[in-house]
């Protein structure tokens, strides 16, 4: 037996220096909250820096809304659930009452900020809000609230009261979707997690046009609460891709790496702040997939949540407070000379269920 087989299984630091701390553990297998909460507020600061990052995002979240700027994340989750009641079956005469003067105060700041000069990203954002009010306040019912901010809409967008095409609508099932079944899962199969790249130099082009498939992804209330922040000069890839575990070896041939950088001020409370994680991922997969349509490939790379690490790609990245890296991804040609592991993936058996 090597050294390796010798050692015992991982146990924490603390719990093989205080004995009482692994019955304490045994106890938290089904003991009270509080335990939990007790044993992660005095012996270990694993989810300090989760804790710091919600709690600036929400500071920062009502600094925006206390504030004369255009609180997108806000407009952004309200016109959403607008949409939700446009689309419902039936619709309801009138809805949304405990949101919509939020929603119209929201839109009127957006509208200031558009009027002293804004990006044409700004400009898309506020149409689509534009056409979800404008198609609200056309279908609603009369109703004391509704009526004075439907004028007050009205008087805004210049009576124009139809809006445009940036709201809910029917989709165009005729024929068969753009891609098959077996094409996809034959895609599925091509997109591997790929370490080995050629030397070439990545177009951003290229890699635009599969963030713009990214984007495409769900996102709870539309927020989509993260950003691509993408490296292709050598030594900045370097810096970057040395920092998470598990790329030694082979990080030195990387092209280009990106991070998705999660933002906690999108949301109000705490309640979501495992969003910037879920929504970061679906996006992250989406942009895979895509970049294999494109002849290049990608490695999706762990970030571990350790203080030290932690520490130095918030300074990489400037970090804000509340911004928490989601995962990074490395791109490129992949070399032909270059293997994958076979990873074999569970049976369907195994990873699915119905109604148990």
């Amino acid at each position: 037996m090597n050294e390796v087989q010798k050692q015992p299984a991982a146990t924490p630091a603390v719990a093989k220096s205080r004995p009482w701390l692994s019955r304490l553990f045994g106890w938290m297998k089904h003991g009270p909250a509080w335990l939990a909460k007790l044993y992660f507020g005095l012996f270990s600061s694993a989810f300090t820096r989760e804790h710091r990052s919600v709690l600036a995002g929400i500071m920062k979240y009502h600094q925006i809304e206390q504030s004369q700027e255009a609180n997108w994340f806000l407009l952004r989750r309200n016109t959403h659930r607008l949409e939700k009641g446009l689309l419902m079956r039936p619709m309801r005469d009138v809805f949304a009452l405990n949101y919509i003067e939020e929603t119209m105060t929201a839109y009127v700041q957006a509208s200031a900020w558009i009027a002293q000069g804004a990006d044409e990203a700004e400009r898309t954002e506020w149409q689509w809000a534009h056409d979800v009010l404008a198609e609200y306040f056309r279908v609603t019912g009369s109703h004391p609230t509704i009526d004075g901010l439907r004028e007050r809409f009205r008087a805004l967008a210049d009576s124009v009261m139809e809006g445009g095409t940036c709201k809910p609508y029917h989709r165009d099932l005729a024929g068969e979707p753009p891609v098959s079944y077996d094409q996809m899962l034959a895609l599925a199969h091509r997109r591997r997690s790929v370490r080995w790249y050629r030397p070439d130099p990545v177009p951003r082009d290229l890699v635009d046009k599969a963030i713009q498939v990214a984007a495409q992804a769900p996102s709870a209330c539309n927020r989509q609460p993260f950003v691509y922040r993408i490296f292709d000069e050598p030594d900045k890839v370097q810096a970057l891709a040395s920092l998470p575990m598990g790329t030694r070896g082979f990080k030195e041939n990387f092209p280009m790496i990106l991070a998705i950088v999660g933002r906690q001020r999108a949301y109000f409370s705490p309640r979501d702040r495992h969003l910037i994680y879920i929504d970061g991922s679906l996006s992250a997969m989406s942009l895979m997939l895509a970049l294999e349509t494109l002849g290049l490939s990608s490695c999706p790379i762990n970030w571990p949540d350790m203080k030290d690490r932690e520490k130095k790609v918030a300074k990489l990245l400037a970090l804000d407070p509340d911004e928490r890296v989601v995962m990074l991804m490395s791109i490129g040609y992949p070399d032909p000379e270059g293997k994958v592991a076979f990873s074999h993936k569970k049976d369907l058996d195994r990873i699915r269920s119905y109604n148990t």
